[in-house]
């Protein structure tokens, strides 16, 4: 098992991220190893799907540790990251009594994870919860840094709060289980954290990625969990740095990096009802619309560009967007949570593994709109 640990000098938090394979059956160790005094119950709270394939494990592994568990379904999808959600978890949380001592996992996606962390965050102002993420994007960027947060009609995550976990623990084994598309919007993300990290962890993506297209069968394997570590060490590092995504802050260690790809990405789901895209699949059109912006603002070079896109293009096919109207687009970007003084703060690209973050006054609506043509164009 590969450990990575997480500090935060601010919040005086600590944590560890554990990686390997088999770790669910742990889970009952985990619990007591992160947390600083002896809980009585653990409530778990997944969705249907993710239950099905490991409830019985994590169960047994809880209770063996005398815990009592408290299960509790969610539905499954980005339409269910609601307040409505929220609420019927903090029921069902009130009505398990658990209290501050006690314990909350997050057994599932990302989806799961920002709800249950919210929740978490909310409930006595505040209980202990581990991030157990089941699918490659929570693993690798949601189930670490502390956001949570559920959608409203208007936007993704307007609603939130930071609540750290206690603990992340991330088996491998369950990526057997994904279908391609939660792959393909996994290594999205993956592509995005290596373009705005550095040149290496960009490459490591990128011959991971070129290694299980030549032969799948390698998927499971030691680089895998390397990978995932190195990207979980990216974000925590930046996370660490910048627990809050302090609004002064533009440099390329800001938090704010994280959301390449994201303006554009927010507001594909939100025009489609996020029912066309995964996340990371909209994340990658957002980041060849960036990537666009970037190369015709004279930031990155179209060698650079054509790179970034063939990467996407290694992660799988993405659905079409071609088709969506580019004004519904931008009126979703001017709803992006992400606006100071009411402006767009754009996260572009100086070259691979190196962000800079834009005034959204520099960048003319003539060019957003071209190169959201020239990003969704054609089908990846």
């Amino acid at each position: 098992m590969q450990r990575l640990s997480v500090r935060l000098a601010a919040a005086k938090h600590r944590y560890e991220i554990k990686i390997g394979r088999r770790t669910l059956p742990e889970i009952g160790d985990e619990i007591h190893d992160c947390l600083p005094h002896r809980a009585r119950r653990v409530a778990v709270i997944s969705n249907l799907k993710v239950l099905r394939f490991y409830g019985t494990q994590v169960f047994k592994s809880l209770r063996a540790s005398q815990y009592a568990v408290w299960p509790w379904l969610i539905g499954d999808g980005e339409r269910y990251k609601t307040l409505a959600t929220v609420q019927k978890v903090l029921l069902f949380l009130s009505e398990a009594g658990l209290e501050r001592t006690d314990a909350v996992v997050a057994l599932g996606g990302g989806v799961i994870g920002d709800v249950v962390g919210f929740a978490a965050a909310t409930y006595l102002r505040g209980v202990p919860f581990l991030q157990v993420p089941t699918t490659l994007i929570a693993q690798i960027d949601s189930s670490v840094g502390g956001k949570t947060g559920v959608n409203l009609p208007h936007g993704k995550n307007l609603v939130g709060a930071f609540h750290q976990p206690c603990g992340v623990l991330i088996d491998t084994e369950t990526l057997t289980t994904l279908s391609r598309r939660e792959l393909v919007s996994g290594w999205c993300e993956s592509i995005k954290q290596g373009a705005v990290g550095s040149k290496s962890l960009f490459k490591q993506t990128r011959d991971f990625l070129e290694m299980i297209n030549a032969n799948p069968d390698t998927f499971i394997s030691p680089a895998l969990e390397n990978l995932i570590r190195s990207q979980c060490a990216f974000k925590a590092a930046i996370v660490t740095g910048d627990e809050r995504e302090a609004p002064e802050r533009t440099d390329h260690l800001s938090r704010r990096v994280l959301n390449f790809g994201h303006t554009v990405g927010h507001a594909l789901e939100s025009i489609t009802k996020y029912r066309r895209f995964r996340h990371g699949e909209a994340v990658g059109y957002g980041m060849l619309v960036a990537g666009h912006i970037s190369k015709d603002l004279g930031l990155l070079a179209a060698s650079e560009l054509e790179l970034l896109r063939d990467t996407v293009r290694l992660a799988g096919s993405l659905p079409a967007a071609s088709d969506l109207d580019e004004g519904a687009i931008m009126q979703a970007i001017l709803r992006d949570k992400k606006s100071v003084d009411g402006r767009i703060k754009w996260v572009l690209l100086e070259r691979i593994g190196r962000a800079r973050i834009v005034d959204g006054k520099e960048i003319t609506s003539r060019l957003v709109r071209s190169s959201i043509r020239d990003g969704l164009k054609k089908s990846l």
